[in-house]
């Protein structure tokens, strides 16, 4: 048993004394080769790209691939088969949430335009609308969609939520296109798969009230982005993204330009929490993993 984990876990190594652990930076080809031939539980470093998920084909002995992102969007084609797959569901929640009302507060209050007044000196004061009693729309509603309901109802909005499968709480996603007219915020937490991938198009921005806000931390490709950007230039909404596509956005796209558009660097689960909450999940399931039980997280499907 030999086990290969990315130098932000490395203090994972005193926990476990009696196992062989590899700690390795962000590039797989410091993965020595010894190291590759043995391992049995690899965690690819966060957001390190195709060629981390690739080098497990090189690992003739692999048991289980622990990632540290939430979405597996694209891993099956590129990691070994009949190695078992876990996300990191949970660790993201707490981050992603921050950034979801940050993005939603920016958006309703007019920081971006405020900021920009402040950079050119000018004291303008405007009225905008509040984020307290606004219908907020949560499209994915899973442990992330969880924790932002949690963040938001302190500022009295009202939440509908919707999921893939219809609950007793939640709309099932054919519901979406009649629910978007009464939404002041639609968030988007939805996983990239094959239904996902560009659903949200021109239908849904038609179906749109007159200055909504779109809120994007799922994946940029769940929204087509030529009909975003047509609804941006067209409508009177609002657009917070902090996934796009492409990613990284090239420099001459059109997005970057757009006054009712806020971008941030896919950087929705990039935070000081994260380092926790990876370090206790991959610590459970390594344990789990040592002692022959069932692992947290596992994936048998397309998410």
């Amino acid at each position: 048993m030999s086990i290969i984990v990315p130098n932000i876990l490395s203090n994972i190594t005193s926990e476990f004394p009696d196992q062989e652990i590899e700690v390795w930076d962000y590039s797989p080809e410091s993965i020595n080769a010894p190291s590759k031939d043995r391992c049995t539980f690899y965690v690819p470093t966060y957001m390190s790209g195709r060629r981390a998920i690739e080098v497990s084909k090189e690992m003739p002995n692999l048991e289980v691939i622990q990632l540290l992102t939430a979405g597996v969007d694209g891993v099956r084609s590129l990691m070994a088969e009949n190695v078992t797959l876990c996300n990191a569901k949970g660790v993201h929640d707490a981050s992603t949430a921050e950034l979801t009302v940050a993005l939603a507060l920016n958006a309703r209050r007019g920081l971006a335009n405020f900021h920009k007044n402040q950079l050119s000196q000018l004291w303008i004061s405007e009225s905008y609308p509040s984020l307290a009693d606004s219908k907020v729309l949560i499209v994915g509603y899973g442990s992330i969609g969880r924790a932002v309901e949690q963040r938001l109802l302190p500022f009295e909005v009202e939440i509908t939520r919707v999921s893939r499968k219809k609950h007793d709480d939640t709309h099932p996603m054919e519901d979406l296109p009649g629910l978007l007219g009464d939404a002041d915020i639609v968030i988007l937490l939805v996983p990239l798969t094959s239904e996902t991938r560009g659903f949200f198009n021109d239908k849904m921005f038609s179906a749109m009230k007159d200055g909504a806000i779109l809120i994007n931390v799922a994946r940029g490709q769940v929204v087509d982005t030529d009909d975003l950007v047509n609804a941006l230039k067209s409508r009177n909404i609002f657009a917070a993204l902090d996934v796009v596509d492409p990613e990284p956005l090239p420099i001459d796209h059109v997005l970057w330009q757009l006054d009712n558009c806020i971008i941030t660097p896919h950087v929705g689960g990039n935070s000081t929490a994260f380092f926790r909450r990876a370090h206790r999940l991959v610590v459970s399931n390594l344990k789990r993993y040592i002692q022959g039980h069932p692992l947290l997280n596992v994936i048998s499907g397309e998410y």
